[in-house]
């Protein structure tokens, strides 16, 4: 079973992305801080995690670097969830190596899209 982890500080976005994508078949992990995120990468190693760009404390470029200077980077395919008007943090995404991206607000039938895409063989 493929795995997920969901980073995103609103409880309610990652409850919906949890419910729409255990019904697809993968196991879920969530984390509404940078922190748990970090933990959860290095325990759960997943397979695609789905980050928000703007998350308190530490950001998803915060993120991004934190693992690559950890070496858990490799094998995680990354589709970074961005507000509209965020394209320099964008430029700087694509260079620590971002998979894919969506705008929020997003549509779910998007999200589960790009997630099948990158996580079917």
């Amino acid at each position: 079973m493929k795995k997920i982890l969901i980073v995103d500080d609103q409880y309610g976005i990652r409850v919906l992305l949890n419910e729409v994508l255990k019904k697809d078949g993968f196991e879920i992990f969530q984390s509404a801080n940078g922190e748990r995120a970090l933990e959860l990468v290095e325990e759960e190693n997943p397979d695609l995690m789905l980050l928000d760009i703007r998350i308190p404390g530490m950001d998803g470029l915060e993120i991004m670097k934190e693992m690559k200077k950890r070496g858990t980077d490799t094998g995680v395919k990354i589709i970074l969830m961005t507000a509209f008007g965020e394209e320099q943090m964008m430029l700087e995404a694509k260079e620590l190596g971002i998979t894919d991206h969506c705008a929020k607000p997003f549509d779910i039938s998007t999200i589960r899209e790009k997630v099948k895409f990158h996580l079917d063989p």
